[in-house]
């Protein structure tokens, strides 16, 4: 499985539990850390945790270990490294703090139409 298709596979999951504003860049080209950067929002910290949780599930599933995952305790904001894929849940006041779309706005959009609903 190519670090796209990890990619588009978090972003299914989390459209599948109702995740809001999905996002992935393709960082390969401005970045080192990985290939794709994953963003959503979780309408509560509830929900930020059950995003998270289902990612790591159908990955998992699908054989792709996480490699690292921080923030669980917080619920504000959940990252899970996948090494080329990064995984970025947040709540909807930490994305805005936050802010990484516009930090990672040199990177190339990904078109999801048609990908998720």
């Amino acid at each position: 499985m190519t670090s796209y298709d990890t990619a588009v596979l978090a972003a299914k999951a989390i459209s599948g539990k109702i995740g809001l504003d999905i996002n992935i860049i393709e960082i390969g080209d401005i970045s080192v850390l990985a290939d794709y950067m994953v963003i959503a929002t979780g309408n509560s910290s509830t929900h930020v945790k059950a995003l998270a949780d289902e990612v790591e599930y159908q990955l998992d599933k699908a054989g792709i270990s996480v490699s690292h995952v921080e923030g669980h305790r917080s619920n504000s904001w959940i990252l899970l490294d996948y090494i080329d894929v990064i995984v970025n849940v947040f709540s909807e006041e930490a994305r805005e703090f936050y802010d990484l779309d516009r930090l990672w706005a040199d990177g190339k959009p990904v078109d999801l139409t048609g990908i998720i609903d």
